[in-house]
This record gives C-alpha cells, sequence and structure tokens, in this order.
C-alpha cells in the first residue's frame, strides 16, 4: 500500500489513539503462500500486542504460535526494506480513519478485523473461549463477521437475487444509498448509462421535429384534479407540500408524479390554429411516485430520471404513426445499446395508463426470478386530455376540433434490468456501447527485478497505445495506479463490469503483442499491437451481439405456450417461464387468470421486492408469431368459454 498514509492520520485531535504497526507471523505450511499479517494496535494495549494478546489474535483467526515477526522476516516475505519495517512506526489515527484507509487501498482478497471485539474474549463466558476454529472457516470468533470489510460480491445471484442485487450496485459503483428510503444517490458509473440513452434518444426524436423544453417539479391541486381517472391512477402515489417554513400553504401544490396535468393547460393556450400543429415537445427530468411497496434501486423508486415527451396531432392516424415510431427506439434502447431483448406489444384494457385512449410497452425477462418487467411505455392519449383542458383548435373550415395527443416515457428502470439480466456473481457485466470504459489496459509481469526503465517504458507504451484506441472511438483507461497489484486490479474492473481487459507484461512488449480478456465469457486472446484497434472494435461489437443473442436465448428457452389451463399455466410460472396463452381479452378474465394462478401455485416468492404470485398480462404481442403463438382462430379463451381474440404474454412481474 502506497496511498497517502498522510491523509488518514491526525496529528493533534481529541479523539485520536497513538497506534503501533506490527507484523504477527504465524506458523503454517510453506505450501499456504504469505503467512503474515499487518495488525496496528493502539500502544496502550499489552505493550504492542506481545504475550497474550498475539494469543488472543492467533485463536481468533486459526493460527497456532503467533507471534510478532523479526524485522529479517518482514524485508523477506514482504520485500519491504528494513529502514521501513512496520515494527518500528507508530501513527496517530482514529479506528474509524484506519478502517476506511484499509478499505480504500486493500487489494479485494485481503481481509480486515477489528480485533477490539476478540481483545475482550477472555472476559466472556469460557464456552465461548473454549470454542475450536473450524479448518476451513476463519470466522471463528462470534462477532467477528460483523467486523470485517469484504470488497467483493458476498452473495451468489441464484440464491439471495435481492442481495446481490443490491451489492452489485453498490459495489459495483452505480448507487448510493440515502437517508430517504426509496431515494438513491446514482453515482457516474450509472449516470454515464442515462447519459447514453439521452444521446441516442435526443437524436432520434430529433428527426421527429421534437424539441427539448423543462417544465415546473410542482403541480397545482386544481390543475392535477381536472382529470378524475388520470388521478385516480396515481393519487396513492402523490407527494404534497403543504407547508413553506412553518407557514401553512394557501393552497397544497403536488411534486409531478407525471407531466400531463402539468403541460397541458398552457397546450390550450399555444394552440389555436390547424398551424400550431402538430406539436412535440420532450423533457428530460425527474419525478415523484411516494411507493409503499418495497423500493429497489431503479426498478422502483420514490425519485426517479426518465424522459416524458408530449405531443398534439390533428388527426389519430398521424397520433398512432408517432406512438409506434417511439417504441420502436425504445425497443432499440434496450437491444443496441444495453443487449436486452424486449417484447414489443399493447397493453390489457386494465394495465394502460390512466386516462390514455392505448398504450404500447416493451417487456423484459428476468431470469433469475422468472418475472417480466415493463421497460418503456408509448400512448396514444386520444382526445381524452384535450376535452378536459380545452386543447381544440380551428381546422381549414374553421371548425373547432380537439387534438390528438400522445405521451411517452422511458426511465433509469432500464439501468437496473440492464444489471439483472447481464450481471454474473463476479458483479456487473457492462455492454459495450454504454459502458463509460470499454477497455482498460493493466499492466502485469513487474517483479522485484524489474528495474525502473522497464517499468517506464511499459507505462509509456500502455499509455500511448490507450491513446491510440481512444483515437478510434473507443472508450479506453490505463490503469497505472502504483498502489495495487494487477490482481486488484482485475477483480476491481472485473466488478465493474468493463468489456474488455488489455494486459501488457515485459514479455508481450518484446513480442509487440497484447492479451485481451473478456468480461462477458471470461476468454483470453491476443493480438499484435498492429492489428489492435481493428481487432479490439470488432470484438467489441461481437461481445455485444453474443450478450444479446444469449440473454434472448434464456428468454426464449423460459417462454411456453399454453393453450388451456390444465396444459401446465401454472406449472409453467413455477418454473420461472413466461406464457403465451389465448385470450378473450375481457378485463374479468384477466382477474380470474391473476387470482386463480396466485391459489394454484405451489411456489414460494422468489424475490421479497416483487409483487404478488399472481400472473398478468404482460402485453398483447404485436407479433406473437415470433414468441411461438399460433393464429387464435377457433382458440377459446384460457380462462373462460369465449372465443379468443389474440395471444397474450402473461407472467409475475415486477
Amino acid at each position: 500500500m502506497t496511498a497517502n498514509v498522510e491523509d488518514y492520520v491526525l496529528k493533534n485531535a481529541a479523539d485520536a489513539v497513538k497506534g503501533k504497526v506490527l507484523v504477527i507471523k504465524r506458523k503454517v505450511a510453506k505450501t499456504s503462500g504469505l503467512s503474515e499479517l499487518v495488525v496496528v494496535v493502539s500502544v496502550a494495549t499489552g505493550g504492542g500486542l506481545d504475550g497474550k494478546g498475539v494469543g488472543v489474535i492467533g485463536k481468533a483467526i486459526g493460527a497456532k504460535d503467533a507471534r510478532v515477526a523479526s524485522e529479517d522476516a518482514i524485508t523477506s516475505k514482504l520485500g519491504m526494506p528494513k529502514d521501513a519495517a512496520p515494527n518500528a512506526s507508530e501513527i496517530i489515527t482514529t479506528g474509524t480513519n484506519l478502517i476506511k484507509y484499509f478499505k480504500e487501498n486493500l487489494p479485494d482478497h485481503h481481509k480486515i478485523h477489528d480485533f477490539s471485539v476478540v481483545a475482550e474474549a477472555p472476559a466472556a463466558s469460557k464456552p465461548a473461549v473454549k470454542s475450536k476454529p473450524s479448518k476451513t472457516n476463519d470466522k471463528a470468533t462470534p462477532g467477528l463477521d460483523e467486523k470485517e470489510v469484504k470488497i467483493g460480491i458476498e452473495v451468489k445471484k441464484e440464491e439471495d437475487f435481492a442481495k446481490w442485487y443490491q451489492q452489485v450496485l453498490v459495489k459495483g459503483e452505480m448507487l448510493e444509498y440515502y437517508d430517504v428510503s426509496g431515494c438513491y444517490i446514482v453515482r457516474p458509473w450509472a449516470y454515464y448509462v442515462w447519459e447514453r440513452v439521452q444521446s441516442f434518444f435526443n437524436e432520434k426524436i430529433d428527426g421527429l421535429g421534437v424539441e427539448n423544453c423543462a417544465f415546473p417539479l410542482f403541480v397545482s391541486q386544481r390543475a392535477l384534479e381536472r382529470e378524475k381517472d388520470h388521478i385516480e391512477g396515481f393519487a396513492p402515489e402523490v407527494a404534497w407540500v403543504t407547508k413553506a417554513g412553518t407557514s401553512d400553504l394557501a393552497e397544497p401544490v403536488a411534486i409531478r408524479p407525471t407531466s400531463e396535468t402539468v403541460l397541458y393547460p398552457v397546450y390550450a393556450k399555444w394552440i389555436k390554429s390547424h398551424r400550431d400543429l402538430p406539436l412535440k415537445l420532450n423533457q428530460w427530468n425527474s419525478v415523484v411516485r411516494w411507493e409503499f411497496k418495497h423500493p429497489q434501486p431503479f426498478i422502483r423508486s420514490r425519485e426517479f430520471y426518465w424522459q416524458e415527451g408530449h405531443t398534439a396531432h390533428a388527426t389519430l392516424e398521424e397520433a398512432s404513426v408517432e406512438v409506434r415510431r417511439i417504441l420502436d427506439y425504445y425497443a432499440m434502447i434496450y437491444e443496441d445499446l444495453m443487449a436486452v431483448p424486449v417484447v414489443k406489444g399493447k397493453k390489457s384494457e386494465k394495465e394502460k395508463f390512466a386516462g390514455a385512449y392505448y398504450t404500447t410497452t416493451v417487456e423484459g425477462y428476468i431470469p433469475t426470478t422468472g418475472r417480466g418487467i415493463q421497460g418503456a411505455t408509448s400512448h396514444c392519449l386520444g382526445q381524452n386530455f384535450s376535452k378536459m383542458f380545452e386543447i381544440c383548435y380551428e381546422d381549414g373550415d374553421r371548425l373547432k376540433s380537439f387534438a390528438w395527443q400522445n405521451s411517452w416515457g422511458i426511465s433509469t428502470r432500464s439501468i437496473g434490468v440492464m444489471v439483472m439480466v447481464h450481471g454474473d456473481n463476479k458483479g456487473l457485466v457492462m455492454p459495450p456501447r454504454c459502458s463509460r470504459i470499454q477497455a482498460v489496459f493493466v499492466v502485469c509481469g513487474i517483479t522485484a527485478k524489474t528495474t525502473e526503465e522497464e517499468k517506464k517504458t511499459l507505462t509509456t507504451k500502455v499509455e500511448e497505445l490507450a491513446q491510440t484506441l481512444r483515437a478510434s472511438g473507443v472508450r479506453a483507461k490505463a490503469d497505472l495506479r502504483e498502489n495495487y497489484t494487477p490482481g486488484y486490479k482485475f477483480n476491481h474492473w472485473e466488478m465493474r463490469g468493463v468489456p474488455l481487459r488489455i494486459e501488457l507484461g515485459p514479455r508481450d512488449l518484446a513480442q509487440s503483442k497484447i492479451v485481451l480478456v473478456e468480461r462477458f465469457s471470461g476468454s483470453k486472446s491476443s493480438c499484435s499491437m498492429a492489428d489492435m484497434t481493428t481487432t479490439v472494435r470488432a470484438q467489441l461489437d461481437d461481445i455485444h451481439k453474443r450478450m444479446l443473442d444469449g440473454a434472448r436465448a434464456v428468454r426464449d428457452a423460459h417462454l411456453r405456450v399454453v393453450d388451456d389451463w390444465g396444459s401446465g399455466f401454472v406449472s409453467a410460472l413455477d418454473s420461472k417461464c413466461l406464457v403465451l396463452s389465448p385470450w378473450c381479452e375481457a378485463e374479468c378474465c384477466e382477474e380470474a387468470i391473476k387470482k386463480r394462478s396466485a391459489e394454484e401455485s405451489s411456489a414460494k416468492e422468489q424475490d421479497e421486492k416483487a409483487p404478488s404470485m399472481g400472473a398478468k398480462s404482460l402485453c398483447i404481442p404485436f407479433d406473437a408469431a415470433t414468441l411461438g403463438g399460433k393464429s387464435v382462430k377457433g382458440k377459446k379463451c384460457i380462462a373462460c368459454d369465449r372465443s379468443a381474440v389474440s395471444y397474450t404474454l402473461f407472467g409475475r412481474s415486477y
């Protein structure tokens, strides 16, 4: 560790503790590797933890005959010069600063133990002292688990999905938790993904004549309640501002859950003639929906970021064309940027946006939980809102007509879907097209015999190669941090999901080649430096294709076509599958399917953050044939004896 220790050390602080850095030697087999432990103790602790103090530590970690290492052992094992031997140094710091230093500077394979708990063990009950540590587990001391600082992912995705998801986001530096429940800090690693979405989508809608704008965060109570059906859909989630300082507001104002009722009174002022149409606006903002269900980062939060487009048209036909085009763009965001396959379709009357004429959607699938998830929606609002807000115009014959309106949106939920689909037990797996860093260079093969000149030659070459890639459009970085080992750097970037790691060592440099390691597959290959740019660009495109194809293959393998209930509708759900079934599109049957599938399910809850076990309609696919659906002619609804109208995708969902 060569970080600036002065940042963590206190020279004159009332709460500082004078400490001493020791190296404890433990007796282990020579084949076990490094056998020393770096320990920091207060000077007041037994004169430096000799004697009984060292024994306490030895028992806690399962090390026999532990003792303070000699300077010769330190220099030979740790490769440190004698004048820098830890046993000769003292520091003044706090326990909090010390833990912070180790957490930020130690490689992943190290563990940090707080022995302030262990030191009191002799005073505890005798059974606790006599308990023998397991030979395969160094967690011998009660309470030690809670004091460890672990850097890697501690749970498996398939065993505890909710905890895995939380750890991947936090340790992958996608977000940080906040002190207001359901609200999260989006860190740069995740926000870059959102910037890629913004860049892609802005270019697409600019071609449609859509302009970006910004409307206020607040909605008056009067405006919000003008559209009864609309507000009923959001009423339980609306957050209200009722005070300014200590004074009550004359009229409460809502924090927008969506912006229809913010924009449309203004649209009524701006639209008077057919010449004012179409009006096409979009805004990138955050909205608040005070969820009372379990909040889940990116998937269900009380504040989230999104874009919302609002357009007004002269005809239904014109509005409908835009609805489908926007939906195509949303599918492209998922598939072309995030390598996540989606199904495009129409929502049922029950599931459509409150107040909409109809709603179209892209639906994703999370294999680990077997649940569908709504990815983005594009709504045709019809004339419902235009009649409510008097958004009307005079046509060419001076006749009064109401505008046909659309609204459409995609949110940062898309980031959560991407993480859930692609992440693995090592951390994030970033699709190349939306990763902040696409390729990271790591210098390898430096030993104690490597000269400073050889090190400089390697680092200079790595910087040169990284710059070459950046000039070709690849987002590349050279990790030249000297206070971390190559292994630590491998783990660091692996956890953050960087698509390609490029290794360069003395032998590689001599042969003018580089080693490429894929995060997605783990495969390793090499290429000449002369072919690097072409090879890396092609490999990044190939990784994206394989990620998308792989995710689609997994989804399709978990899709069942079930024509009648007794043929395995519920068993398919319990096997974490989506179900494509004929349906009459009656709401009563939709409710019956959800209720009956919940009652008959034998599966246990796979994800405590997800809603009930009953299956709901996800969408009526526009192209059911690509999912295995057939003609519904002659088919009966899966829930009743009426004729089926469509093949519909059902599933448990978020």
